[in-house]
């Protein structure tokens, strides 16, 4: 593995130097990038940023800190050191050295999941693009322009491969990422949830809790993949996206901790008049959010996941843990089934058709170590409220649990009364009015909204109070 290399026009650590066509091809799709980025990015006008910015891929030292103008970011294509003797661990191909080209028969395949994973990326950006002009405090503003330039360091490994494996194909498909746009009419990005608007902060830090964290679960199984190259970007890609999930975590840990305050403070649960988000409100945010992202992981079941894992495209979440195998022939597992009456009941399936059900479990139990976080300081303040996932089958447009409708609770009732009640369970226009109403920006450095409590400690051993933006 070469060392990453700044003097590059394109920072990378694959020797990009080496293959002219390559990066000349590359060099020649920049441009357009960076024309996606003033257009798309954020709207905020910034001198500089205090960001992270990766400079090497192991596991001490790989990223450092500084002021950086956003469209000066340097960008670049980094995948994790090699393992040369790295075997392939699952299905049909168990045991067989790792691919480093695309074997012919998987192509199409291979390219299709790769370009998914990629629309994600600049998606999510878009969607976020104007939130910096209601943004908390500074701290939080770098927090978003972090997440923002990731994402779009994401779309560059996810183009990379595109470019370096898939031939004109592939350069056609990177060219496609910028023109499709979160939200269009004509043409949006591919998955739903990466096509709702992100109007508020509160949206935010759901987003970054429950969506990225998705994303984090699909980057895993395509770190498992027998193409080697992918395996490597997706490694890497999982370390910047760990702070993704950090900024949701502790940003709806603040909201929550301040809605707290504010109840102690007037001792009422009645918060919206003082400028603080009621908890019912936190709570109707995250059944949408959450029951959104769940469908994310496509039907329970499937035979393209089941294809991807034999032919050793797609593994499972931490796949050389798994206690079995590892080829599922055999295994079944039971999964949620829906009866002729309407009655939701288990079935016993095979493992290699759940797998999409296993991973959303996984997911599940992840997310749940949230709530429980986030019910400590209700805890905490002596609050009689508990936040909670909604049950799996609630407000979903994917798989089994799209034909009926549910209460929060799982409870199944008729599309006429969920239409009546939905605004009990889902965020109405009003709880959305009300929360963008309090979406004022606070750019003073240490100063930060009422709506919200301030972090324990900053970013990077920096203070609270410490300059993380500098605006034009």
């Amino acid at each position: 593995m070469a060392i990453a290399n700044y003097d590059e026009k394109i920072p990378n650590n694959v020797d990009l130097g080496e293959d002219r066509r390559l990066k000349r091809a590359l060099e020649s799709w920049q441009p357009n990038f960076i024309n996606w980025w003033k257009q798309m990015g954020p709207t905020l006008p910034t001198e500089d940023v205090y960001l992270r910015t990766a400079v090497n891929v192991g596991r001490d030292g790989w990223a450092q800190f500084g002021h950086v103008a956003m469209e000066e970011y340097r960008w670049g294509i980094f995948l994790a050191e090699r393992d040369r003797d790295r075997k392939i661990a699952f299905g049909a191909h168990k045991g067989e050295e790792a691919w480093q080209q695309v074997p012919g028969e998987y192509r199409s395949d291979l390219q299709r999941l790769i370009v998914i994973q990629g629309d994600t990326e600049p998606a999510s950006v878009e969607q976020q693009r104007n939130l910096g002009l209601t943004a908390p405090s500074l701290y939080d503003l770098r927090n978003l322009f972090q997440v923002n330039v990731e994402e779009g360091r994401h779309l560059w490994a996810m183009v990379y491969l595109l470019h370096a494996y898939f031939g004109r194909e592939g350069r056609e498909e990177a060219d496609e990422l910028l023109l499709r746009n979160s939200g269009s009419s004509d043409s949006p990005r591919i998955l739903g949830a990466f096509n709702e608007e992100t109007p508020d902060w509160l949206s935010f830090f759901m987003f970054t809790y429950f969506t990225d964290r998705d994303g984090k679960y699909q980057l895993g199984t395509l770190k498992e993949s027998a193409f080697d190259p992918l395996s490597r970007t997706c490694e890497f890609m999982l370390k910047e996206e760990s702070h993704h999930m950090f900024v949701g975590t502790t940003g709806i840990d603040r909201v929550v901790r301040r809605s707290c305050e504010v109840m102690a403070e007037h001792d009422t649960f009645d918060i919206a008049q003082y400028g603080a988000i009621p908890l019912a409100i936190i709570q109707k945010y995250l059944n949408f959010h959450y029951s959104v992202s769940l469908d994310l992981f496509g039907s329970e079941i499937s035979t393209n996941a089941a294809n991807y894992f034999t032919t050793g495209l797609k593994g499972r979440w931490a796949e050389e843990a798994q206690g079995d195998d590892h080829l599922l022939g055999s295994s079944v597992v039971e999964i949620e089934h829906l009866t002729e009456g309407g009655q939701i009941t288990s079935r016993e399936v095979s493992a290699l058709t759940a797998l999409n059900h296993t991973l959303r479990n996984e997911y599940i139990a992840d997310c749940q170590n949230g709530v429980t976080r986030w019910n400590r300081v209700l805890e905490e303040f002596g609050v009689d409220f508990r936040l909670s996932l909604p049950a799996t089958s609630f407000n979903r447009k994917v798989g089994i649990f799209s034909a009926i409708e549910t209460t929060p609770n799982g409870q199944i009732i008729s599309a006429e009364a969920f239409e009546a009640a939905k605004e009990n369970y889902l965020p109405s226009d009003g709880d959305k009015a009300f929360v963008r109403s309090l979406m004022r920006p606070v750019y003073e450095t240490g100063k930060i909204a009422s709506w919200i409590a301030p972090p324990i400690k900053g970013i990077n051993s920096q203070p609270f109070d410490y300059e993380y933006v500098h605006l034009a």
